[in-house]
């Protein structure tokens, strides 16, 4: 949810800072105050577009913070890996975006500098948007889809689906790449064995390779590697070399031992040192003698490097690559062998998947089918409570051409405000407060399947009064319930129902206009007041008591 909330230099707004709790809250004010200031920091937060037009006259920067709270952070951390941006601390998300007049615009999520798409890909997750101008997910055909399988509990179903219309297009895929692979000629036949056969004679493990890349460097400097060798052994087992004095030097340990018997482990060690100085010689003499190459070891070395570093020219560099094209290579010899036989047997897998797919296609149809008819009937009761006596609400479930990744079957969802009228789709209807309200209704009777915790509504309540009004608010309270709910509001029987209240205030008595925005949830006193604001006069007695009512119920 929505914990805190900064904004400095936007619009008319010099700078606040707002706290939130979880639930409803109104926000109302005179129109003209700036009520829109606060829904244009929370869309800037995700991801909206801005231009310098935004700043503050006089102000060189304009900046909106927000820190959001999840107690189960996993889906937004998994973004936040995606995108590669910090995760979430104990649940914490701060973003913090800032547009300068001079400089270029900057981003930041949990500290670390973001791209607005990033922004607008975390968006998705936190708010959502309902209101003139605003992005609605609910007009969105895929998210029509996704709510209506969330509503028929289909995810078992969708996903059996998937896998089988996976498998079908990796099949389909296979062929398409099967059938472009062209019969191959002779030479070309004969090319691509020789070219296994290379690879064959090589022995291509990681211990192997580098035998072969050690010995081929050995024998490229055998001469400078024998003379050193040969200089090692004669320094230490040689005629003048460490050997000779050592024993000279062993002969005189031995007779202080014989003086002396405490020094005996000196004697010892000064012993195994003339030891291991032996040993060393030998083995230097003995790698001298391994480095001399005859001819042909030197040629069939030197064949077998060449060999390897032309399939590393060819294959990319790497072992992993030089036997991925080996396989290639082997796997092509054999399909040319029976590129007929081949393409059958795909088409009968194929066949057999396509069975599979419009067999689970089906199913999942006719759940889609059965949730359209329960979600437009629940949607259109509760749409009748907001007003439309003889409003039409519907649920259409649509045949694709083909199968797609999500069936073989979309959804729209259609709406007739007035009797007499063909239903429409949503995107379709003229009146943005008549979208507003079946959103609201929609929104009711899918606010436990909702992930989104912040809902946004702007102007639910155009052209409704009354009654209407109070049943407005009652399911703006219902969905706060598992939600929080953010409404600007110009009807006190919605406000009423909120348990916070956000006064926004426009300030024109000085040089330039100042907009202000408060909390008065706290100030009974100060909610009566604005209530009967709304209600016509903050100052008649008969506004006053109707606001009361409207906050004692």
């Amino acid at each position: 949810m929505l914990q805190s909330l900064r904004i400095r230099n936007l619009a008319l707004l010099e700078e606040v800072a707002l706290d939130f709790e979880a639930g409803f809250t109104a926000v109302t004010g005179e129109t003209g105050a700036g009520k829109s200031i606060l829904l244009g920091a929370l869309a800037l937060l995700a991801g909206e577009r801005a231009d310098k037009t935004v700043i503050r006259q006089g102000a060189a920067v304009c900046e909106v913070e927000a820190s959001l709270y999840f107690t189960d952070p996993s889906k937004v951390d998994a973004l936040l890996a995606e995108l590669d941006l910090p995760p979430c601390e104990d649940g914490l998300l701060i973003l913090k975006r800032s547009v300068p007049r001079e400089k270029a615009p900057k981003i930041t999520v949990n500290g670390s500098l973001a791209t607005l798409a990033a922004l607008q890909r975390l968006g998705e997750h936190w708010v959502d948007f309902h209101g003139p101008g605003e992005p609605r997910r609910l007009l969105k055909e895929n998210c029509q889809l996704e709510l209506l399988d969330l509503f028929g509990r289909s995810a078992g179903a969708l996903a059996a689906y998937q896998e089988k219309y996976r498998d079908w297009r990796g099949l389909l895929a296979e062929r398409e790449r099967l059938t472009q692979e062209t019969k191959l000629t002779p030479d070309q036949v004969e090319f691509l064995q020789n070219q296994l056969a290379k690879l064959d004679a090589l022995e291509l493990t990681e211990e192997a390779i580098g035998v072969l890349e050690r010995d081929f460097q050995r024998m490229n400097r055998a001469q400078e590697l024998i003379e050193l060798s040969g200089i090692l052994a004669a320094g230490l087992t040689g005629e003048e070399g460490v050997q000779g004095r050592l024993a000279a030097l062993l002969r005189e340990a031995r007779q202080l031992e014989n003086i002396d018997a405490a020094s005996k482990p000196l004697s010892d060690r000064l012993s195994s040192v003339a030891v291991e100085v032996n040993d060393l010689g030998a083995e230097f003499e003995s790698l001298g003698q391994q480095l001399q190459f005859d001819p042909e070891q030197a040629e069939q070395l030197t064949a077998r490097m060449n060999t390897w570093l032309e399939m590393k020219r060819k294959h990319g560099g790497e072992l992993p690559a030089v036997l991925a094209a080996r396989d290639e290579l082997r796997r092509r010899l054999e399909v040319q062998g029976d590129l007929a036989g081949a393409l059958e047997r795909l088409d009968r897998q194929i066949a057999e998947a396509a069975r599979a797919v419009k067999k689970d296609a089906q199913a999942l149809r006719m759940v889609r089918e059965k949730a359209a008819k329960e979600l437009a009937k629940a949607a259109a009761k509760s749409i009748a409570q907001l007003g439309f006596k003889k409003a039409d609400f519907l649920i259409r479930v649509v045949p694709l051409p083909e199968p797609g990744p999500t069936g073989d079957c979309g959804c729209e969802f259609l709406f007739s405000p007035n009797v007499g009228e063909p239903p429409l789709p949503l995107n379709r209807i003229a009146s943005s407060g008549e979208l507003a309200r079946v959103m609201l209704a929609l929104k009711t009777v899918l606010a436990d399947l909702d992930g989104v915790p912040l809902l946004v509504f702007d102007e639910v309540d155009a052209n409704v009064g009354g009654e209407i009004g109070r049943v407005v608010g009652e399911k703006m309270a219902a969905i706060a319930k598992n939600h929080q709910v953010l409404c600007v509001t110009h009807l006190p029987q919605v406000a009423a129902q909120a348990t916070c209240h956000l006064v926004v205030t426009k300030d024109q008595t000085k040089d330039r206009a100042i907009v202000a925005i408060a909390p008065i949830q706290a100030n009974r006193k100060a909610r009566v007041s604005e209530l009967a604001r709304m209600l016509g006069d903050r100052n008649a007695k008969s506004a006053l008591a109707h606001a009361e009512e409207l906050l004692g119920r």
